[in-house]
């Protein structure tokens, strides 16, 4: 350290390291930004965020890869990391496991700006032209299975009312 290596944050004034105060407003005098900065440890998430690329950041999510499991997933997106490609992982539609957190297959999905870096680095296609892009998971189900579930579910319920109500009366 200098020995100017505290300044007041009023008046900007450097002072040594054997003071506390600003003699001339009163407060108290804190390290200079430059050494609090190299001072303080860089947490994952900044040093991740410090090899993110910009201009792989822009627009809409798009699915680059599918991934089997969670660790495979976690290593496609440190090779994207590596390429300075931003990356999110999610689960596919129709797999949830909750009872195996890690197990079932994952979409890798990147800004649409990174896209074909993406593909380049992780060695996979683009689908074909005129394929749709997968919707969210909620909105997959059409009408008529929403429709379906809901009358399957009224039926269970009478199911089971009309069991219990033959099993009590006499």
């Amino acid at each position: 350290m200098t020995g100017q290596a505290l300044v007041c944050t009023a008046c900007a004034t450097p002072h040594g390291l054997d003071e506390r105060f600003c003699p001339d407003c009163g407060l108290p005098l804190v390290l200079s930004p430059e050494i609090a900065a190299a001072a303080r440890p860089i947490t994952p998430a900044q040093e991740r965020a410090r090899k993110i690329r910009p201009q792989y950041a822009e627009g809409p999510l798009v699915t680059v890869a599918a991934a089997r499991h969670q660790a495979e997933a976690e290593l496609l997106q440190g090779m994207l990391l590596e390429e300075g490609i931003p990356s999110l992982v999610r689960r596919s539609g129709g797999f949830d496991v909750p009872d195996f957190l890690a197990a079932g297959p994952r979409d890798v999905l990147v800004p649409q700006s990174g896209e074909s870096a993406a593909r380049d680095a992780l060695g996979t296609a683009a689908p074909p032209a005129g394929t749709p892009e997968p919707l969210p998971r909620r909105a997959n189900a059409l009408p008529w299975v929403r429709a379906l579930a809901a009358a399957l579910a009224v039926l269970i319920i009478a199911t089971v009312a009309a069991g219990v109500i033959a099993a009590i009366a006499p």
